[in-house]
């Protein structure tokens, strides 16, 4: 159960994730939660029972944090421009992972990107030019915490969009990153897909812990009910969006040690800089990261 929030304006979400679990949840998945032991993974189909080792998971970011340095050193001397977006289910990681990857990169060359509600203006503009004015210029890093792609999963799903807003946009979306690309942008997708016991199970962590439950919203919330129209909605906007030109990175984030790691790796697989040290990177584990089947893992 959640916590009472004893503050004297309390936030509105706060005890609605539970009364999802105790009514509403597929009976798999809350008794998934319910028998759920400390490291164990609650999908049965993870490729690893349990969750990364923490000491393990140290000395592999050690080694990671080094070369995404490396990395950002070489991109601040020869003006390569990188942009990574970072998209998934609700609860899915991608904050977290952001700031693995950005901690030990200069914030003044290396920035997130978390764009709130598009305001009048921006909702009559040009779907992309809320996005082009913070594309990196050179010798920087974008790093998006969602991105154009709201308009292919949230906005279908909750009906932000029409079908031919979206239609339009699924037109224009190959040569809009084929022109970043061509231009000298070395463009990044990651998409983070979580099962749904984890997410739900992360939603109610969030909801019993006071310094997070700020973090929940209405669309986390009426988005719980919405898990097969999410589904499908990733599933066509990869399909129509997954290209040689701009591929996307599928990861299974259940735990987000591994999670962290690879879309680490991907990053720094992406980038042609000096010094780069293959062996310290390492090798992307074929069960937790991959293309778009990677969503039917």
């Amino acid at each position: 159960m959640a916590k009472s929030d004893k503050s004297p304006h309390p936030l509105p979400y706060v005890g609605e994730i539970t009364k999802f679990l105790e009514k509403d949840a597929p009976k798999p998945i809350r008794k998934a939660i319910e028998h759920a032991s400390k490291g164990k993974m609650l999908d049965p189909s993870y490729p690893y029972p349990e969750k990364m080792d923490r000491d393990e998971y140290e000395d592999r970011m050690e080694e990671l944090q080094i070369e995404l340095v490396k990395m950002m050193h070489d991109i601040t001397i020869t003006g390569k421009r990188l942009v990574v977006l970072f998209e998934g289910r609700d609860a899915a990681g991608k904050g977290g992972t952001i700031e693995r990857v950005r901690e030990n990169l200069n914030p003044r060359s290396a920035y997130i990107v978390a764009l709130p509600k598009p305001t009048d203006r921006e909702s009559r503009q040009w779907y992309f030019q809320r996005y082009t004015d913070w594309l990196p210029a050179d010798g920087e890093i974008a790093l998006f915490d969602r991105s154009w792609y709201n308009r292919g999963v949230v906005e279908r799903v909750f009906g932000f969009s029409t079908d031919q807003q979206r239609a339009h946009f699924f037109n224009q979306l190959p040569n809009f990153e084929q022109m970043l690309v061509n231009d000298g942008t070395i463009l990044v997708k990651l998409w983070l897909n979580v099962g749904r016991a984890e997410q739900l199970k992360r939603f109610l962590d969030r909801e019993n812990d006071p310094l997070k439950q700020w973090k929940l919203s209405s669309i986390d919330v009426d988005g719980l009910a919405k898990w097969d129209e999410y589904t499908q909605a990733i599933r066509d906007t990869l399909a129509r969006s997954h290209t040689d030109t701009a591929p996307w990175t599928v990861i299974r984030s259940d735990d987000k040690k591994r999670a962290r790691i690879a879309a680490i790796q991907t990053i720094l697989n992406a980038v042609d800089y000096a010094g780069k040290d293959d062996k310290d990177i390492g090798k992307i584990d074929p069960g937790i990261a991959g293309g778009p089947a990677m969503l039917d893992a």
